[in-house]
């Protein structure tokens, strides 16, 4: 699968854009703030429904306009042109199509265009809450489980809903206990089942990742991600009686999938506190390139992967080791963001694959340089 052209118009600095693609490697090269994350952003758009950073719509607005469309061509499977559409308009809500047609459930798109995004702020969720981990996992997880991210949907309605009630028997003082049965079937029903998932996926997961760290680094370091659970230790239903008194008492839910974390370790040590910038990053980078490479045997479908700014604070041999494995026939097609132009260019010189090389100035976008197989 490949993007053959993206159309935007109104996206945060990008004011008009038509670009056509190469199957294999798409740079965009110019100073910081010129548009080049912007790009990448809306590609994301096509794939997630949303911004990467998380900004709600009308923020991603360019100025005082009225709305935003982001509107992508692709190919699948060597199939015919499919159109993913994505139009914002400022206080009427957002619009997502493929071929024309409206989703009336933005889940439902989810995993269709599959894709990995790897930016610098990604090391950030080393050091935030478990939160951002499990938003994270739930992600991986929901692009080739679609019946997964509607379980994690149902769960946290399930979730909220029983908060309210803890919280509103709290203040009254008064037990609703056939209340709490009910919301606890169903929270035993999709929590055992999002925990059962999410622990087969991190043992299928575990060694990929170890080996795209080794990979890039080019050490021995032994590397650690542990999928840590509540429900790894005991039945969900039995936690939830023995917790029943400690919810009455704070108001919310205090067992459940909904605590679950990921902890980060290199040779047992807690990668937030003792790993280099440098190390960080290749952990990071090592944890989104193994996902593609799941995501890929999965679905058979490989996914677009967006490299944005990956380079800083990594040493010119990772930085060569990791163009070199992307640039792979196991990877499909790639996009590249980087402020150093001269660099680019003598990495791609090497590479053995298609690509061309874009010139992002004030949101404007122009091709600079294109190559072919055929011309080596």
């Amino acid at each position: 699968m490949y993007l053959k052209q993206l159309i935007i118009n109104n996206y945060k600095n990008l004011e008009q854009v038509k670009t056509d693609f190469t199957r294999g490697i798409n740079c965009f090269v110019g100073y910081n703030g010129a548009g080049k994350t912007n790009l990448l952003s809306a590609i994301y758009y096509l794939s997630a429904c949303k911004d990467y950073f998380n900004l709600p719509d009308s923020q991603n607005i360019l100025n005082d306009n009225d709305f935003f469309i982001i509107d992508g061509h692709f190919s699948k499977q060597d199939s015919e042109s499919e159109r993913v559409y994505c139009g914002v308009q400022r206080d009427r809500g957002k619009t997502m199509s493929l071929n024309g047609k409206d989703y009336q459930r933005l889940s439902d798109h989810i995993g269709y265009i599959p894709l990995v995004m790897i930016t610098p702020s990604d090391t950030m969720v080393i050091h935030t809450g478990s939160e951002d981990r499990r938003r994270m996992l739930n992600f991986m997880i929901s692009q080739f489980d679609r019946s997964y991210l509607n379980m994690v949907i149902q769960y946290n309605k399930v979730i909220e809903n029983r908060n309210k009630a803890l919280k509103g028997m709290r203040e009254t003082r008064q037990t609703d206990e056939l209340t709490l049965e009910m919301y606890d079937v169903q929270l035993i029903k999709y929590g055992t089942a999002i925990h059962k998932t999410r622990k087969t996926f991190m043992e299928n997961f575990i060694d990929i990742f170890q080996r795209y760290y080794t990979l890039i680094s080019g050490n021995n370091e032994k590397v650690g991600l542990q999928y840590n659970s509540q429900l790894n230790n005991g039945e969900f239903e039995t936690m939830l009686k023995q917790a029943r008194t400690a919810d009455l008492t704070s108001g919310y839910t205090t067992v459940g999938i909904h605590k679950d974390d990921l902890e980060f370790t290199i040779d047992t040590r807690a990668v937030k506190k003792s790993a280099s910038q440098g190390q960080q990053k290749t952990f990071i980078i090592a944890i989104k390139l193994a996902y593609y490479d799941y995501s890929a045997s999965k679905t058979e479908i490989k996914p677009l992967l967006l490299l944005d700014d990956i380079f800083d604070k990594l040493d010119s041999i990772r930085v060569s080791k990791i163009v070199a494995l992307v640039s792979a026939d196991h990877f499909g097609q790639i996009f590249i963001t980087d402020a150093n132009k001269v660099r680019m260019e003598n990495i791609l010189k090497d590479i053995n694959s298609d690509y061309k090389i874009f010139s992002v100035t004030c949101g404007e976008v122009q091709l600079q340089y294109e190559t072919s197989t055929i011309e080596k």
